[in-house]
């Protein structure tokens, strides 16, 4: 099957075979992840292994990690289209695709999260005003959608498809407004950031996680936005640089690359000068003022102090040096190497207020509290890379995603 005149104008792609083939990962991850996915809507959250402790598990890890690194898309779109960095828009394709997947995912993946998604609406009708997660709700479904509109003229701009003139004329009138949305995604995208961190620092009770702030918002709202920001631009730029390795192909000029790494680099050193104050703050004020010490809550469990060292240290200072450096820029293994230690970094900052938070013991009486995800749990977490592989791979193939393909690759 000749499937060329569906691929972008002046590019190559692998034989249908072996794109197939490729095809085989996502679709066996997908199997695994439908398996689990029935299993726990049939017979019930009991799949899992979270409990009354564990509200919050592997799922919310996920959840919160893949929302952080699609920042990418919000922030991208924001300085290509509002602060018109033109020089982005070889790369704000697939900024908004990424985006797309990591939200989409998310939203997928809380579908299953809540136990019966039939009832998914309740939230919209019978909304907690005094919830910070009923804004994060709102934000994350009118960002999806703003990302849906973004994503529909890279839809319509396909060979065959651009060839319906109506369509064309369509997909060329939302370019032009393209700065609505992407001014509206960014005003959606910072304040749901900001509410799932701060959703952790007011939980006073938590004294992991509980942090002081500036007026109603807690430092760690502030800090989940600059977290976001500082390691979306590098994921998307490591997307790339996977597809150039994995298509043998070079899809934007590497000057764009070193661009998103600097950006990535300078929101990074602000975000650790802030993190790490924070923290300062945290462990030598507000928790003697509770009574403890930073000691007490790493002195039992597996999560010990160790983890602080690596997500401060390893996959905070380190790539934030890094990247400061024109010459790490430059070189492509270490800028790819910087910008994983980054997303590491946010994702490491996820998991430690979501499941370290919790399996601390808050009461004298009470003793840590470990937790390990069921295979249902990690079937429905490798259903979210799934998903990822098989869209970004199929647009990848039959949409323009890359401006500069053509033109690099002669």
């Amino acid at each position: 099957m000749d499937d060329s005149k569906f691929w972008p104008q002046g590019v190559k792609r692998c034989k249908p075979g072996m794109f197939i083939a490729w095809l085989l990962l996502p679709l066996a991850l997908g199997g695994w992840a439908t398996l689990s996915a029935f299993l726990c809507l049939y017979k019930g959250l009991n799949q899992t292994n979270m409990n009354d402790y564990f509200a919050f598990g592997v799922w919310i890890v996920v959840d919160l990690a893949i929302i952080a690194l699609g920042a990418g898309a919000f922030f991208t779109g924001y300085l290509t289209y509002v602060l018109r960095r033109h020089e982005l828009k070889n790369i704000i394709n697939a900024a908004v695709i990424i985006g797309f997947i990591c939200y989409s995912g998310a939203i997928l993946m809380l579908g299953i999260d809540i136990g019966q998604p039939a009832r998914g609406w309740f939230g919209f009708w019978h909304a907690n005003v005094h919830s910070m997660l009923t804004e994060v709700m709102f934000c994350i479904t009118t960002y999806a959608i703003v990302l849906i509109v973004e994503f529909v003229p890279l839809i319509l701009e396909n060979r065959q498809i651009s060839k319906v003139p109506d369509l064309a004329i369509f997909a060329h009138h939302l370019h032009r407004i393209m700065i609505v949305f992407a001014a509206t995604g960014t005003f959606l995208s910072f304040f749901h950031q900001g509410s799932l961190g701060g959703m952790f620092g007011v939980l006073y009770a938590r004294p992991f996680a509980f942090r002081t702030g500036y007026m109603i918002w807690p430092w760690t709202f502030f800090l989940f936005i600059l977290s976001a920001i500082a390691s979306g631009p590098s994921f998307t730029t490591l997307i790339v640089m996977w597809t150039e390795k994995m298509s043998g192909r070079q899809l934007t000029s590497h000057s764009v690359k070193m661009l998103m790494g600097k950006i990535s680099g300078f929101l990074l050193i602000f975000y650790m000068v802030l993190k790490t104050a924070d923290t300062a703050y945290w462990a030598n004020v507000t928790l003697p003022n509770m009574g403890l010490t930073m000691g007490d809550l790493y002195k039992q469990g597996p999560y010990g102090e160790w983890l602080l060292w690596v997500e401060l240290g390893l996959c905070g200072w380190l790539p934030a040096i890094m990247l400061m450096f024109q010459k790490v820029r430059e070189t492509y293994g270490l800028l790819a190497l910087a910008m994983i230690l980054n997303c590491s970094g946010a994702v490491f900052n996820r998991f430690v207020f979501t499941i370290q938070s919790l399996a601390i013991p808050v009461l004298p009486f009470e003793n840590f509290a470990s937790y390990l995800p069921s295979w249902q749990e990690w079937g429905i977490s490798a259903g979210v890379i799934a998903y990822g592989l098989l869209l970004f791979s199929l647009a990848y193939r039959y949409l323009p995603v890359f401006p500069q393909e053509a033109e690099l690759n002669k």
